[in-house]
């Protein structure tokens, strides 16, 4: 037999484990690899990032999908939490299914960890679980109140008399409406949010929802999508950048420049923090924890098996021409 043919003939299960492995191992021992940000990462990193230190202004986050997404939509999320935390930057969380309310607790946990002094209706406010039945009411209710159209937080407390409800009044201050999901559930924000009341709406999607937002990212209907593992391992990235450049040229921390991004190398492992002491600028790098980075080590894994499985097509495909040439000579 030729090599041609050997190849045909080989077992399955030796090009299942070969897969299996190219997964395994990226996950297990995560190396360094760059990370290209699209532009609706970019449009939604941006638009969180200007409500930074703002009293009237606010995010709203939406879960709405259930334990069998969260492979790519968690990491997004605790990114974009961590963003707010690190910015000073309001934040509510609401979700409308029972088995999203378990994982928005998660989420904010996991994000929180490492800002101790964060306070719950001050600094963020989780609405918790709401019947789909009442999502109608409450859509269009924000337009007009917040805290009337919410009554009572997932500890129940009067949402109206929480601190962080100063400046927060309806959708003029509650001005970004991030909508995590596996299904269509952005669009209802997009139908009532949006065109009813002008709030801007984002999504949080994943990769094989992607298609069906992108008509309205070109409308201008959603001012930015974060698309499955790609998209969170973007939004990290964007995170862990900007979280770099706290030195005298960049003294907040965020003086958004897309030079910066492409300029800039930061390894998954760490990132490099600059700060002022005394009259020194000094340099350190710091391990960054892996829930910080679970969607970069993901794309990883996920880069090397489709380009083993591009391979074995490949390889599969001229051996069963020549294969077919042969038999046809014979």
């Amino acid at each position: 037999m030729t090599f041609w043919e050997k190849i045909q003939n080989i077992d399955r299960r030796w090009i299942y484990m070969i897969v299996a492995l190219c997964i395994i191992v990226p996950l297990l021992i995560p190396f360094n690899s760059k990370t290209y940000v699209t532009e609706p990462t970019v449009n939604l990193y941006k638009k969180i990032d200007s409500f930074s230190d703002k009293e009237d202004k606010a995010i709203l986050l939406s879960f709405s999908h259930d334990a069998s997404t969260m492979a790519e939509l968690f990491p997004m999320e605790v990114s974009i939490l961590r963003h707010c935390f690190e910015r000073n930057i309001k934040v509510f969380l609401i979700c409308f299914s029972p088995p999203s309310a378990p994982l928005m607790a998660y989420a904010l946990n996991v994000a929180k960890e490492d800002y101790p002094d964060l306070e719950s209706g001050v600094d963020y406010c989780n609405f918790g679980y709401k019947p789909y039945g009442l999502f109608l009411p409450i859509v269009l209710g924000m337009g007009d109140d917040v805290g009337e159209a919410v009554d009572t937080d997932a500890d129940g407390r009067k949402v109206k008399n929480l601190e962080i409800m100063k400046g927060i009044r309806n959708y003029d201050d509650l001005n970004l409406i991030i909508d995590f999901a596996a299904s269509a559930a952005v669009f209802s924000w997009i139908t009532y949010a949006r065109v009813r009341f002008g709030a801007n709406v984002a999504a949080g999607v994943t990769a094989v929802m992607a298609a069906d937002n992108y008509p309205y990212l070109q409308s201008g209907q959603l001012v930015g999508m974060l698309a499955g593992l790609k998209g969170a391992a973007e939004y990290e990235k964007l995170v862990d950048v900007f979280a770099a450049y706290e030195d005298e040229q960049y003294s907040d921390g965020r003086n958004f420049s897309q030079e910066v991004i492409k300029n800039t190398w930061v390894p998954i492992m760490k990132k490099t923090i600059s700060y002022t002491s005394g009259e020194t600028n000094v340099q350190t790098d710091v391990e960054l924890p892996y829930k910080f980075k679970q969607a970069r080590i993901g794309m990883n894994a996920q880069s090397i098996a489709h380009i083993m499985i591009i391979v074995f097509i490949i390889i599969g495909n001229i051996g069963y021409f020549l294969s077919r040439k042969n038999k046809n000579e014979v």
